[in-house]
């Protein structure tokens, strides 16, 4: 939910009554309405300020189905666990819930966000990796919102002047970082090494470039104990031992990763497009010596792991109806043109991404666009807050120097097993 908190990365669930059925209890008065009403969307503090305009373009269009906005803590992981005790509890406080996009699978399977049926949005019109992101057991569970992939911004004036070309391989990355770096009193790459979701993302960014995966079969089938793990985590490791990542990059979010960056500490650096656009705005004491390119991986472009947001309508929304209405409405190619422009959010639109004008404005869209092609989600699981700490502990452990990248890597695969066998 990054791009929330800083226009960096990322609602709604349509209960049974969307594909004709209705259900019993609370959602009977609901379905003798149509399934219309007065509705409410749940999401992560919105700190660029560009959702409230567009909902109230909404309420003056739609009077009897008036959205009220619930901005939750800018944390992902508090509103992840206000979304999660209030749909255990079978309350019906939020009707349309802005999810990570890797909570999709979770939410899913727990029940707590109804399917949707696919023919009532233009799925066709979004970028392909994306529709992924929002589907569980082959059923569409949620809408894509905000995009986003990890991109490799670097600092261009430095590069130019030693007449090098920006890496495409992390031989050329760790080189770079390493001789270069230092005779301009830089630090050389850093990405987001705190243990918490950022280094998850960096890690399977690391194992997916490498050829790897981490899990199969949604969550059902360990697969991480491969060559190609060991080698990615290797990677991130190997940086560390080497001193081309600095060791203060461990303790490195996406906020204080960008600041180290914009502050002209850094000679590359893995975020998201957000970070882009904030080390070049007027003012950012690197502006105008920015290029971006894809992710680096072994030998060529590497996959960056999929970001965003996904709208779902809870299972226990008063009006489900309402509820996808909207959702087609903060999906639609109009809005999603104002949501790149107004809140610097990456669209889920694929035609967006060809627009010269946009281009002009955001001259990052066609990287963007081709990592977010080549990109994956992360490991899908129904217990996806679970594995994403135990990658989180284990690769911070391989980065620190306390275990071995195979060793973390037979360790890692060991704890997911355990975790598959809880469910």
């Amino acid at each position: 939910m990054r791009w929330m908190r800083a226009a960096g990365r990322g609602l709604l669930v349509a209960a049974v009554v969307l594909a004709g059925c209705v259900s019993s209890g609370t959602h009977s008065e609901a379905a003798r309405a149509g399934g219309r009403g007065a509705i409410s969307l749940a999401t992560a503090g919105d700190l660029t300020g560009y959702l409230g305009p567009l909902l109230d373009r909404w309420n003056r269009a739609h009077p009897g189905e008036k959205v009220t906005l619930v901005e939750l803590p800018d944390s992902a992981d508090e509103t992840r666990a206000q979304m999660t005790t209030d749909l255990r509890g079978g309350r019906s406080r939020f009707d349309v819930l802005n999810i990570d996009v890797a909570w999709t699978s979770e939410f899913a399977a727990a029940g707590w966000i109804s399917p949707l049926p696919a023919g009532r949005f233009p799925l066709d019109g979004f970028l392909p990796p994306v529709v992924d992101t929002a589907t569980w057991g082959g059923q569409l569970y949620a809408v894509p919102y905000v995009t986003n992939a990890g991109l490799l911004l670097y600092r261009k004036d430095i590069l130019d002047k030693e007449g090098v070309s920006p890496p495409r391989t992390w031989s050329e990355l760790a080189e770079q970082a390493r001789t270069i770096a230092p005779e301009y009193e830089v630090d050389g790459y850093a990405g987001q090494f705190l243990p918490y979701e950022g280094l998850t993302v960096n890690a399977a960014e690391a194992v997916y470039s490498a050829g790897g995966t981490i899990l199969g079969d949604e969550g059902e089938r360990v697969t991480v104990n491969s060559a190609a793990a060991r080698d990615g985590i290797g990677f991130l490791a190997r940086g560390v031992r080497e001193g081309w990542i600095p060791k203060k990059a461990l303790t490195y979010k996406e906020e204080e990763s960008k600041q180290a960056f914009q502050d002209g500490r850094l000679l590359f650096l893995r975020n998201w497009p957000y970070a882009y656009a904030g080390a070049s705005a007027k003012g950012s004491p690197v502006a105008g010596k920015v290029g971006v390119v894809p992710l680096p991986g072994p030998d060529g472009p590497g996959t960056s792991v999929l970001g965003g947001s996904n709208l779902a309508v809870s299972a226990h929304a008063r009006h489900p109806d309402s509820a996808a209405r909207l959702i087609a409405y903060l999906t639609s190619e109009r809005i999603q043109r104002q949501v790149l422009t107004e809140g610097a959010l990456p669209p889920v639109r694929a035609a967006l991404y060809k627009d010269p004008e946009l281009i002009r404005r955001f001259p990052y869209l066609p990287t963007l666009r081709a990592s977010v092609l080549a990109a994956a989600p992360r490991p899908k699981s129904p217990r996806y807050d679970q594995v994403s700490l135990a990658v989180q502990a284990v690769v911070y452990d391989a980065m620190s120097g306390r275990q071995t990248p195979e060793d973390a890597v037979r360790r890692l695969a060991l704890e997911l097993a355990n975790i598959s066998r809880r469910g």
